[in-house]
């Protein structure tokens, strides 16, 4: 099984069945490895140099957060902005995203049709996402998949379940 890190960013957690429910996944299987950045700098001062060095322990991510207000959760991008270095990019560095198998999963409390061109946003969901996307192709990682959960807030158990056993699937490839 290939070790993973999941970067988990949710400020308001204790707002979200559905995040709560799919990140207990990654706690009950000793491969997956869960940063709650919200957790562990809530004063958003982030050890950068510590983060850049615990990246190189594992082969594959998974980036998962909630749309708030059109884009990725503040910390999560203070976080991208501080630990992704350009110096990966010199001939010579190690990078520790290249070629690394890369999952995003996506909540919004929104409906798939308003994330699209004639939809009420007018974007879709990687269309806000893109600092993200564009980041991780930059370091050369390989996004294998974004998992984009619509009405996140609405799901009954069972639908958040049906959610989980399709990505525990995914991952289990």
């Amino acid at each position: 099984m290939k070790k993973t890190l999941a970067v988990f960013a949710h400020p308001y957690l204790e707002h979200s069945n559905s995040n709560v429910e799919l990140i207990n996944f990654y706690v009950r299987h000793q491969h997956f490895t869960l940063r709650d950045l919200y957790e562990e700098y809530p004063d958003f001062h982030i050890a950068a140099f510590r983060e850049r060095k615990r990246l190189k322990n594992y082969d594959r991510f998974i980036f998962q957060f909630p749309i708030i207000w059109f884009g990725m959760p503040p910390l999560l991008r203070l976080w991208i902005d501080e630990v992704f270095d350009r110096n990966w990019l010199n001939e010579g560095e190690y990078n520790p995203l290249e070629g690394k198998e890369v999952y995003i999963v996506v909540t919004t409390g929104g409906k798939e049709r308003s994330f699209s061109k004639e939809g009420t946003y007018q974007y879709t969901v990687e269309e806000l996402i893109s600092g993200l996307i564009v980041s991780l192709k930059v370091f050369k990682a390989n996004i294998k998949d974004i998992i984009i959960v619509y009405e996140a807030n609405k799901l009954s158990k069972k639908e958040i379940i049906l959610h989980k056993q399709k990505f525990a699937k995914l991952l289990n490839q």
